[in-house]
């Protein structure tokens, strides 16, 4: 039973989208409270914000990739598809974002940028909360997609005897 329910490819979606809404959710949060420290700390909260920020980012591409790869399976199977439709325009804008903000504080990390590094920093820190409204909102959907229209989600027959 599990090689067959192992390679479901709708199921690695779910597998690979809890770690970008940590890890974004987490370098935002890092980041923004880095603006308000002095130098010294900010340093360090500036740095640890930027490795999840460009964890997070990888991981939001790749769950991008898994939900394509369910899309076509889900999709044939819920009751209104424009929900769905919805939840991958909103992880694209996310997606987009976050790969700016990572863009950005990587040409702030290599000197790439002569402007004031502290408005850049804001900047990156501005898209980043953006981002993490489009990442909520995302989550918002994609929890309706699952929850509300049981999309990917193995439904048992009413004896259950397939268990």
């Amino acid at each position: 039973m599990f090689e067959t329910t192992f390679w479901r490819t709708e199921l690695w979606h779910p597998l690979t989208l809890h770690f970008p809404i940590s890890l974004l959710l987490l370098a935002t949060i890092t980041k923004l409270m880095a603006l308000f420290l002095r130098e010294g700390q900010a340093h360090f909260w500036q740095r640890s914000g930027a490795y999840l920020l460009y964890a997070g980012c990888l991981m939001a591409w790749l769950s991008i990739y898994t939900g394509d790869m369910a899309d076509g399976i889900v999709a044939r199977k819920l009751c209104d598809p424009t929900i769905l439709k919805d939840h991958e325009i909103a992880a694209y804008n996310l997606a987009y974002l976050f790969s700016a903000a990572t863009a950005l504080d990587l040409s702030l990390r290599f000197n790439l940028v002569r402007l004031k590094t502290k408005w850049l920093q804001a900047v990156v820190v501005l898209l980043m909360v953006v981002g993490s409204g489009f990442l909520i909102y995302t989550s918002h959907l994609g929890a309706s997609v699952v929850y509300n229209q049981a999309g990917g989600v193995l439904v048992p027959t009413s004896d259950c005897a397939g268990f």
